[in-house]
């Protein structure tokens, strides 16, 4: 690697055998997204990953680079014409999974539909929801608050943000958000060779939920502009494929990455109540609050890009060809641009964080994500603000990608 490689090779906390010794693998040489000590290991490594390591290399596969840094991720991340979308943000991607629009895609396509699309979850239009999602929240925490505990992650947080998505944005059916939230979980952390068949059946929904809106009268929504489609540079009309496919996208990311944010905080919260005593002192903490929360629990580990050319990055030379991953979750802890990263502060000011991506591809949802997370914190605490882990329990993460909690269990008086 290089110059990276020599200063790899000089350092003794990156030598093959402590590193295996530490984390189970060489993670500086051979790295592994789906690695179970990876999801044990989740924020040791992140820290010592952008400390120590610019950039990691994968031998998984046909193999990938991690870029950790703050500074590199936001220089590639802005760089489309290098570091390409266009061939997928997965590595090894599974055979037969199509791509994903707009976020597979790269300028102009990718600003034509971004540009049709991005007036519907904009500040001023999600912020219309603000109300409807307030309600979803307590009528969820209505169906359990008198028992004195639930499961988080299936009694509220797999429920809300799909709820605030299909209800408000898409206008999907809410009692079939199981079978797509099961698609999308198991088409990202379920064995390899099954997640295609996971995705193929939520394409297969919402194929069938879209043409059925043909059939409908216009409401103006999402959907009619997805119908209504782009024009090409080259002038040809967006094929039907395409519109499936950002159909598709826009419900991975409203039901795949919030709740871990959401299921985090409150885990944090419930452990730590003089923070959570501190909220309910002060409820305008909570905003910035959320923001430290983002920061610090990244939904998305790392998305990738594909080099289009030779090109080096933090002295780690790469080949045409080669597939890069930014690693927001490392960059949103780089020590060079905050003090103390590693530690949760809710009053920390001007966070620097990634969590909802940079550049062209930023997060089109982050405005939506943003007012369902200070809803739920904030009906929460004052209608439970007492609550802590069921004793004898812990959650239960999973790691690619894309991290998750699938269990959280929650007690508090009654």
């Amino acid at each position: 690697m290089n110059d990276n490689r020599s200063a790899m090779e000089a350092d003794p906390e990156i030598n093959p055998d402590v590193l295996k010794s530490r984390f189970g693998r060489d993670i500086a040489r051979d790295f592994d997204l789906d690695d179970p000590r990876f999801n044990e290991q989740f924020d040791e490594t992140l820290n010592f990953m952008v400390r120590k390591c610019p950039v990691v290399h994968s031998q998984v596969g046909t193999g990938y680079y991690l870029v950790n840094t703050q500074d590199e991720v936001r220089r590639i991340a802005q760089d489309w014409r290098t570091f390409s979308s266009a061939k997928g943000y997965q590595p090894n991607r599974p055979e037969g999974l199509p791509y994903l629009m707009p976020e597979e895609s790269d300028p102009p396509i990718h600003t034509k539909w971004r540009h049709k699309l991005n007036p519907h979850m904009s500040p001023k239009t999600v912020a219309a929801y603000e109300q409807p999602i307030r309600d979803d929240v307590n009528a969820l925490i209505d169906t359990f608050i008198g028992k004195g505990e639930c499961e988080f992650i299936s009694e509220f947080g797999a429920l809300l943000p799909g709820w605030a998505f299909f209800k408000n944005i898409l206008g999907v059916p809410v009692d079939d958000l199981p079978m797509l939230v099961e698609g999308v979980e198991e088409g990202t952390f379920g064995p390899p060779e099954e997640r295609a068949g996971h995705f193929a059946r939520v394409f297969e929904y919402l194929d069938t939920h879209l043409k059925w809106r043909q059939t409908q009268p216009r409401r103006g929504d999402l959907i009619d502009t997805i119908q209504d489609g782009v024009t090409y540079e080259d002038g040809t009309e967006a094929p039907w494929e395409h519109k499936v496919s950002i159909l598709v996208d826009l419900t991975f990311g409203g039901i795949a990455t919030t709740t871990f944010v959401m299921a985090s905080a409150i885990h944090h919260l419930a452990n730590n109540p003089d923070v959570r005593q501190r909220l309910i002192d002060d409820p305008s903490l909570i905003e910035n609050a959320i923001e430290e929360y983002t920061r610090f629990f990244p939904p998305v580990v790392a998305l990738g890009r594909t080099c289009t050319r030779d090109v080096e990055v933090a002295g780690t030379e790469m080949k045409e060809g080669d597939f890069v991953m930014l690693t927001y979750a490392a960059a949103s802890r780089d020590p060079r641009h905050m003090d103390e990263p590693d530690k949760i502060d809710i009053t920390r000011e001007g966070i620097p964080h990634s969590t909802f991506g940079v550049g062209p591809h930023r997060c089109i949802g982050s405005n939506l994500a943003r007012i369902e997370l200070i809803t739920t914190l904030e009906e929460w605490l004052k209608r439970i603000p007492d609550f802590s882990v069921k004793p004898g329990t812990e959650p239960r993460h999973v790691t690619g990608f894309l991290r998750s909690i699938r269990e959280l269990q929650l007690v508090w008086p009654t």
